[in-house]
């Protein structure tokens, strides 16, 4: 058995990449494919990868690229298995596996909290590829509930602390930028406060920060560990790593009507975490100090080893 596992950057590879130790049904050894980029060089990097071009949203374009080199991919390392938890880049991979009739496996992404995203509406209608839903409360006949990535987490209440420390990240896509979350936080963050700011495609002219666009998977990880809050988009790779480092985020959705993503997905999982009370969900306009402090106070705990997410 051969496994291949593809997503794209972002959340979508820290799903899988956290999901793949539970993931019951493949083999231990794996390629992945994905994106070149920090995260995935970072995240992969004692891992078999091979790159593919990027793919934003809806580019339809790069979707049809990558579709030619999943091809060349899949003939040449002869899998038996192919597993993806989006986005469109399964688009490109997934029903060419399937015709070549590898066993094909789609996770629609913990975002997707009220129903399948676009990709998945899509996959649904190929034959031969399995789909999984990580909400047991819209699984039906054509989407299995196995569980969720969220599963091995569970909250802890934790002692109020002052804020020396803090990380602010608002995710690395391209062409989302996400200005109203970074000016409302320079004028909430109180001065003194070292901040790790991870800023992606959003413009930080003018702002009084040391911003980089992207950050290193483990340095990331090492400054949310020792930070007294970490603030983020509402991505579920930058919720999972704060939540892996021992911190309850406070996540701000980003909103289409603002040009700021492609939907308001980012809404249903800032309010599913806070739910858990795993994260706090807040808008830019109501982010104040006080939110940041009682966030401070709270700590996340990973929990008891979650059930294994059967794929047969």
């Amino acid at each position: 058995m051969t496994t291949l596992l593809v997503a794209s950057s972002g959340g979508h590879l820290k799903q899988l990449h956290s999901l793949r130790p539970r993931l019951d049904g493949i083999d231990d050894g794996a390629t992945w494919a994905t994106f070149d980029c920090a995260q995935a060089r970072s995240l992969l990097a004692e891992e078999d990868v091979v790159y593919v071009h990027a793919q934003p949203p809806r580019d339809y374009l790069a979707c049809s690229r990558n579709m030619a080199d999943a091809i060349r991919i899949l003939r040449r390392g002869r899998f038996t298995d192919v597993v993806s938890t989006g986005a469109g880049v399964a688009l490109a991979f997934l029903p060419a596996a399937a015709a070549l009739g590898a066993r094909c496996h789609y996770i629609e992404s913990a975002t997707r909290a009220d129903g399948p995203s676009l990709t998945g509406s899509l996959l649904r209608r190929v034959p031969g590829i399995r789909l999984y839903t990580q909400y047991r409360r819209w699984c039906d006949r054509s989407w299995q509930y196995r569980g969720s990535v969220f599963d091995p987490f569970e909250a802890e209440a934790g002692a109020p602390r002052p804020i020396a420390r803090a990380v602010v990240t608002l995710g690395t896509q391209e062409g989302y930028p996400f200005t109203r979350l970074a000016r409302q936080l320079v004028g909430v963050l109180p001065d003194g406060v070292e901040t790790l700011w991870q800023t992606g495609s959003t413009p930080t002219d003018g702002l009084p920060i040391a911003a980089s666009h992207s950050v290193p998977a483990a340095t990331l990880e090492a400054a949310m560990a020792d930070a007294d809050v970490v603030i983020a988009h509402a991505g579920t790779g930058s919720a999972l790593t704060a939540m892996e480092a021992g911190r309850c985020p406070v996540l701000v959705p980003r909103s289409a009507r603002h040009g700021e993503h492609v939907d308001d997905h980012q809404a249903q999982i800032a309010a599913e975490l806070d739910a858990r009370c795993l994260a706090m969900a807040c808008a830019p306009e109501d982010l104040t100090l006080e939110v940041l402090e009682r966030a401070a106070a709270r700590r996340v705990v990973v929990a008891a080893a979650a059930d294994r997410f059967r794929l047969f």
